[in-house]
């Protein structure tokens, strides 16, 4: 017997470095997954890519 399949939806967001751990805090709160960070367009910003299961 197989497992369900776990369907994702996704969520990319600015972080700016001076409030990340505020911003991570109601990502996370709302069920979202960190999956990575990247540059922005300049040295203030970040941009953070997040995952949570499809709630069906």
């Amino acid at each position: 017997m197989s497992s369900p399949v776990v369907k994702w939806e996704y969520l990319t967001a600015p972080l700016l470095i001076h409030n990340t751990k505020a911003i991570l805090d109601n990502f996370g709160q709302e069920g979202w997954e960190l999956v990575t960070v990247t540059a922005g367009a300049n040295p203030e910003q970040l941009v953070a890519f997040f995952k949570r299961p499809v709630q069906q």
